[in-house]
């Protein structure tokens, strides 16, 4: 166990507040003190996991939530550890679910495994990531293994998951396996000897099986930080491919950059909390200017060419920007279009483009959407289960059908 020994000076204090900054929450802040603090007098970097499911083979702004704290953990001069889970995505993370997830094969999580790191390269520093997968302990294990490590953790533990209990009471089946998953979340944690564990909300019930893992197995237990899930650009729910409000890092940059500019005024500054390398000093100077008032769209501007000059070039974001003026100053836009207010949102791309009066019926919204005919302030929408949030929009199908929507 970790003693209260060393001194928590002003630069451990000042490497604290980075590690802090957006997290939603640090398990226990006084033994990660304590961790920097021994680090900075030994000079020991701390070991820093982060394990990734290759679930799906593209990445969005809302991963790199967590990737880009640990750039930052890079950058005090810790080791991190990028783990994939290959192991663990053929069993299946239930968390946040009420339904068994179903298994990948071993060539999807291989494939895309390598599309996972290659992207996650365009946050993390490739020379100072040390990039491991969880089969390398897992596999070895065998049956009897398995059974041994099981003997370290009860079912009434494992039930306290608010998704188990969730579905159990619902008379939802369980798969026996699935308890198997955090359990060997865990012990990735015991086999990497890890310091600290980086992952979502909805991943906080695992990380703490890591923490308790550690301890059975005679080591010093991780600290755990957990990340926010961020909002898509609908502001309703979290950004998820399959909702279609995602902004993904392989994205053209003017297709990134249209939708960083669609978000709300609001949203805007969460998505600065936890996506921009501004300090916490430029953002309030920058949202007190907007509140004493200066356009929010100077601000949702620098945002947006920060993001895009990040995952391609600052040339990049600059053509991105003139791309998008182009569009609403020298008239690729009209000046003059109908203008419509709608109640309810979140409304449904659907119900939007045949209130505002730009198509017939649902049939002929859906073909627009399938042919790429339609766009939402210069972003072509290709999901027409798409939802939009409260805010003001600029709705175009085809050429010449405009329409400037206030969503309420």
């Amino acid at each position: 166990m970790l003693q209260s020994k060393y001194t928590i000076t002003p630069e451990v204090e000042a490497k604290l507040r980075v590690v802090l900054r957006g997290c939603d929450e640090l398990l226990v802040q006084s033994e990660f003190a304590q961790k920097l603090a021994r680090s900075e007098s030994t000079g020991v970097p701390l070991r820093v996991k982060l394990g990734l499911d290759p679930t799906a083979p593209d990445i969005h702004l809302g991963h790199t939530v967590v990737l880009n704290k640990m750039r930052q953990l890079q950058d005090l001069g810790h080791t991190v550890i990028f783990l994939i889970g290959d192991f663990t995505s053929m069993i299946g993370d239930p968390s946040g679910r009420n339904t068994t997830r179903p298994p990948l094969t071993r060539e999807q999580i291989e494939s895309n495994a390598k599309t996972y790191y290659a992207q996650a390269s365009l946050v993390l520093d490739p020379a100072r990531t040390e990039i491991r997968y969880n089969s390398e302990w897992c596999d070895p294990l065998g049956a009897r293994g398995m059974i041994q490590l099981a003997s370290r953790y009860t079912v009434a533990r494992m039930m306290e998951r608010d998704d188990f209990t969730k579905r159990f009471k619902g008379g939802q089946p369980i798969s026996v396996h699935e308890f198997l998953y955090p359990l060997m979340q865990g012990y990735d944690s015991v086999a990497l000897k890890s310091d600290l564990e980086l992952g979502g909300t909805d991943q906080k019930f695992n990380l703490l099986v890591g923490r308790e893992l550690q301890k059975e197995y005679g080591q010093e237990p991780q600290c755990i930080l957990t990340m926010p899930l961020l909002e898509g650009i609908d502001g309703v729910d979290k950004m998820s491919k399959s909702k279609g409000n995602y902004i993904g890092i392989s994205e053209t940059p003017e297709s990134m950059f249209g939708k960083i500019m669609s978000i709300s005024d609001t949203l805007m500054w969460r998505y600065y909390e936890l996506l921009s390398f501004r300090s916490l000093e430029e953002i309030s100077a920058l949202r007190s200017e907007i509140e004493a008032g200066r356009n929010p769209r100077d601000a949702k501007v620098l945002l947006a060419q920060e993001i895009v000059g990040r995952f391609h070039s600052r040339q990049a974001a600059d053509s991105a920007l003139a791309a998008f003026e182009a569009r609403f100053r020298d008239g690729a836009i009209p000046e003059n279009m109908p203008e419509v207010s709608i109640a309810g949102a979140p409304v449904g791309i659907l119900k939007v483009l045949r209130e505002a009066g730009l198509v017939a019926s649902g049939a002929e919204a859906q073909r627009n959407i399938e042919q790429g005919g339609v766009r939402l302030d210069g972003v072509r929408i290709e999901d027409r289960t798409a939802t939009l949030a409260p805010g003001t929009y600029v709705v175009q199908v085809g050429k010449r059908k405009f329409a400037r929507v206030t969503l309420s």
